[in-house]
């Protein structure tokens, strides 16, 4: 058996759920994820902030939810039937980001992720904590902690 092969077989694994956002493939890690649900009647904040879409009660739990393509500062999307929202805790936070579709659960190698460029899709790369080379695309993996400032977080704590 060559290196190369050794090293593959014990390169670790990333656990990803996959989603879109205009035409562009995202990953989070699975472990960070509660749960994946369909939108459902979201309730406005008064004042909040552009990218917060409003709450949610999810089985009794209060949750706010954040349109990633506002918070990406792309156009707002009427949602759909393939529209979900990521329900994931941050922090001490439980949050709902709403996405264009989920795609799949991926396990790519870790030697796969090369870390981001300045500018991946238009975005500041601050969000991102690396980007997965797969066969045919390229899949940008967020560093959800990143997503919100502690500002952001405080402010959704009091929603």
């Amino acid at each position: 058996m060559s290196s190369t092969a050794l090293k593959r077989h014990d390169d670790e694994l990333l656990q990803l759920v996959t989603f879109s956002i205009s035409d562009e493939e995202f990953g989070v890690d699975i472990l960070k994820v509660q749960e994946i649900i369909r939108t459902m009647e979201i309730s406005k904040v008064p004042r909040a902030p552009d990218f917060v879409e409003g709450v949610i009660n999810l089985r009794g739990k209060v949750i706010p939810i954040i349109d990633l393509r506002r918070r990406f500062g792309l156009t707002h999307k009427q949602h759909d039937k393939n529209t979900r929202i990521i329900v994931i805790e941050m922090t001490d936070v439980i949050v709902g980001f709403v996405v264009d579709a989920v795609s799949e659960v991926l396990r790519i190698p870790a030697s796969t992720v090369e870390p981001p460029p300045p500018v991946v899709a238009g975005m500041d790369s601050e969000y991102i904590s690396g980007v997965g080379k797969l066969e045919n695309s390229l899949l940008i993996l967020l560093d959800l902690n990143k997503l919100l400032s502690s500002d952001d977080m405080a402010m959704l704590g009091s929603l």
